[in-house]
């Protein structure tokens, strides 16, 4: 393109009234007002920077600090998902799994469980077999985070959909659990029809079938002694635990595995 080709005014080339983009140039260097526009835009745009990567640092030290306590490296390119999310953690933009509440059993005022249908859906899982629950699941999140900040086929973040979900299994004695598990997060409502792909291959996007559940809430950490406590006592309480699989349990949890109260349920899955 030829500079002097572009020109604003009245005359013709190279006439009184013309200003070659040379010149537009020229004044924008010698003009005291765009030098400090300029200068303080800079400033303002680095000092955005420092606080970005501040923000960056001090949550992923504190993620780093919580995984330790789980014998869990949080790598430091998990820094960038954990803000995003963090900054995208907002209650009234979560997307709650939809259900149709069935039944509500109550004690005294107290709540003892509920059972509910969840229909047909699309979730991105991850399988993992660590040596400790907490780390599968932490791992099992990192990944599932990734896959929702942006690391999947729109470039899009994905939206926060809640609970994020574990399947775990025990052996038919209900007396311990196994070390497989499967971390798992539903897809929001506009993506059903059409899931973005993972970039990271272990993420597998899978339909589950229509399911009967038996919920009951609890708070705490999940570990393998707190979710085995959890599955006896709804055993317990339940009418017919006969018409639910045996093997086969869903720890649900409302807040992420870095948090120090988490609000979790265990469901129980009623045969198909």
């Amino acid at each position: 393109m030829e500079t002097g080709g572009c020109r604003m005014g009245g005359a013709g080339p190279g006439g009184p009234g013309a200003i070659t983009l040379e010149e537009l140039d020229g004044l924008a260097e010698e003009s005291p007002d765009s030098a400090y526009h300029s200068h303080g835009s800079s400033l303002e745009e680095e000092a955005a920077e420092r606080m970005d990567d501040e923000e960056q640092e001090r949550l992923l030290s504190y993620w780093q600090s919580v995984g330790r306590g789980h014998q869990v490296d949080v790598p430091r390119d998990m820094a960038e998902p954990i803000q995003q999310l963090t900054r995208n953690n907002n209650p009234q933009e979560r997307q709650s799994i939809p259900f149709t509440l069935i039944q509500r059993k109550e004690k005294l005022g107290d709540l003892l469980y509920e059972k509910r249908q969840y229909g047909k859906a699309k979730w991105a899982c991850i399988r993992m077999k660590e040596k400790q629950y907490e780390q599968s699941i932490c791992l099992g999140f990192m990944k599932l985070m990734r896959y929702i900040c942006e690391q999947n086929s729109s470039g899009l973040y994905l939206g926060i959909t809640v609970p994020i979900v574990t399947i775990v299994h025990t052996n038919e004695a209900q007396s311990a659990m196994t070390q497989a598990v499967t971390v798992a997060y539903y897809l929001p409502e506009v993506l059903q029809d059409e899931p973005p792909h993972p970039f990271d291959s272990d993420i597998i996007i899978e339909e589950w079938p229509a399911t009967i559940v038996y919920s009951r809430s609890f708070r705490g950490i999940t570990n393998e002694d707190s979710i085995m406590r959890e599955i006896n006592l709804l055993a317990a309480i339940l009418e017919s635990p006969e018409l639910c699989l045996r093997d086969t349990f869903i720890i649900a949890g409302y807040t992420n595995p870095a948090a120090a109260n988490r609000h979790n349920e265990i469901w129980f899955l009623q045969r198909p």
